[in-house]
């Protein structure tokens, strides 16, 4: 169960600025507030790709977009920033999503030599990634993510939010996915 049971609305709406999987006029938008560095949210993103594929299958590929958002918990995670910067510098390289299932498949090998070394085996050209994270280039758009999620009622990662509404079931499929299919616009 999520630790926030407080219902409340997302209070800035998805956009063409988020990182998606799908198009914002599915019938269902799913955001995902994480931290690479937490297991639950490596569980949540694996539940809703399985959830994602079912869906698809059944309703069609523009059923579900989804969005994820970063809500690194530095408090408890220290790796978990530095983590959404190196998906980010891959993102200025067209290789978000790629390096986002990566972080989340290696979360507890987070540290600055395996992020190199993920963004070496993305091919992705090392002294722009480097200089990127060593400016923090892309920690404003970090501290937005976590500001929209703290204006949404946010405290912990994985947070989920269907078609803008708070999703407070249990992280288990069967309630997931009913909860996605009852979202339908």
């Amino acid at each position: 169960m999520d630790d926030d049971r407080s219902p409340s609305s997302l209070r800035v709406p998805p956009s063409t600025q988020d990182w998606m999987q799908g198009v914002l006029s599915a019938e269902v938008v799913l955001v995902m507030y994480g931290d690479y560095q937490d297991s639950r949210s490596a569980n949540v993103y694996k539940l809703i790709q399985g959830i994602k594929r079912q869906l698809s299958e059944s309703f069609g590929e523009n059923y579900l977009c989804f969005i994820f958002r970063h809500f690194p918990r530095t408090q408890i995670h220290p790796h978990a920033q530095r983590a959404a910067e190196a998906a980010e510098a891959a993102a200025a390289q067209g290789q978000f999503w790629l390096m986002h299932d990566t972080l989340f498949a290696h979360q507890q090998r987070l540290e600055n030599g395996y992020l190199i070394e993920y963004a070496n085996d993305l091919g992705l050209d090392i002294p722009q990634f480097l200089k990127e994270l060593s400016k923090q280039v892309h920690g404003e758009r970090i501290n937005e993510n976590i500001t929209s999620g703290i204006q949404s009622g946010v405290i912990t990662a994985p947070a989920l939010f269907t078609n803008n509404i708070r999703y407070t079931g249990h992280w288990k499929m069967t309630e997931l996915m009913a909860a996605m299919i009852a979202a339908r616009h």
